[in-house]
């Protein structure tokens, strides 16, 4: 191993800070690059079941008043 300790990996000779920050922000922007769709689509989902509903609510109500 190139490291004699856990500290010496993390310190990584004064670069430490500026190889970690690194990891850390391209995990944080690939994580929101795969969750921030999934949770857009399931808002738009029920924002369309919603839609729907209120379509058959409002077709229903409407044969209902021509009888």
């Amino acid at each position: 191993m190139y490291f004699d300790s856990i500290v010496g990996a993390l310190t990584m000779d004064g670069h430490g800070a500026f190889v970690w920050s690194a990891y850390v922000i391209t995990t944080v922007a690939i994580a929101l690059i795969l969750f921030l769709p999934m949770r857009k689509e399931r808002q738009f989902l029920k924002q369309l079941a919603g839609d729907l509903r209120r379509q058959q609510a409002h077709a229903e109500s409407s044969v209902g008043d021509r009888n």
